[in-house]
């Protein structure tokens, strides 16, 4: 823990809210200990009574655009099991921002803006790297022609992060395997519609055009549910209120970004323990 990144860090909370507050969001606050995840190969959420820690507050804040919130966004304690290293923590910080009416493209720059108040150097025009070309650029393969899961994870870590551009940049364009809970390209379909944001190689974001179709979502999560039991990991249940809530969710974006990795990359920690009261 580094007192002097602990003040940067609180400047850059003031900044944040500053910064959806003033666009018209609405801060939430959603249930840190949840009934069901949205099961993904391996995340795994630690258990607590007969519910779970979050590792992220998507389904809740979705469940939140339902019910007629257009734009919100949160900040609060995600958990994830067996993450720890420079850039992982099993407790981290997370902030989510949600609106309806949007899509990937306009989360980015909701995105793109909110860097440059906080990150200088951030330029106008934040580059953007399709996955595709990355793969065959960095790696000499197309995960678009063929999918493999463990080669695709495998190579993002060691070869495709590694070699972005430095500053910030956006990774964009999955395949529809890695699409979660993105929606698919209407015009591709080969295509899903999320975005990942780096900065000096390290991840930062997350985000999706999100997929409000009860029944392709159920679908995925089935299968999510398939690959962790044939892995060995835990079986979540569905989160059957958000399945039956989901469409009612009008078209809509949103991202996930990392508190603590932004806090690194605004003060070059290298731990992120660094920037965390770890006490």
């Amino acid at each position: 823990m580094n007192p002097d990144f602990l003040v940067e860090r609180a400047r850059i909370l003031r900044t944040v809210r500053a910064f959806f507050d003033s666009r018209g969001f609405v801060e939430t606050e959603t249930p840190v200990r949840i009934p069901a995840p949205a099961p993904e190969p391996h995340i795994d959420c630690p258990a607590s009574g007969d519910r779970f820690l979050r590792a992220s507050p998507e389904l809740q804040m979705k469940k939140l655009l339902a019910r007629g919130f257009s734009k919100i966004y949160q900040i609060g304690p995600c958990f994830r099991e067996g993450e720890n290293g420079d850039r992982h923590s099993p407790e981290f910080t997370m902030l989510e921002w949600y609106r309806t009416d949007a899509g990937y493209a306009e989360i980015a720059e909701d995105a793109s803006a909110l860097l440059r108040e906080i990150l200088p150097d951030t330029p106008e025009r934040i580059p953007v790297v399709p996955v595709r070309e990355a793969y065959l650029r960095f790696c000499g393969w197309d995960p678009f022609a063929r999918w493999d899961q463990d080669r695709f994870d495998e190579d993002m870590a060691l070869k495709v992060e590694p070699s972005l551009p430095r500053g910030a940049v956006f990774l964009s364009g999955y395949p529809a395997q890695a699409a979660s809970l993105s929606r698919l390209s209407p015009g591709d379909p080969a295509v899903a519609e999320r975005w990942e944001l780096y900065y000096d190689g390290m991840e930062l974001a997350n985000a999706f055009s999100e997929l409000v179709d009860p029944s392709e979502q159920r679908k995925r999560f089935e299968k999510a549910r398939e690959e962790r039991r044939a892995a060995g990991e835990a079986d979540y249940p569905l989160d059957e209120d958000f399945l039956g809530i989901l469409g009612s969710v009008p078209p809509s974006g949103g991202a996930a970004l990392g508190i603590d990795r932004l806090v690194m990359a605004a003060t070059g920690a290298r731990s992120i323990n660094d920037v965390r009261a770890g006490i």
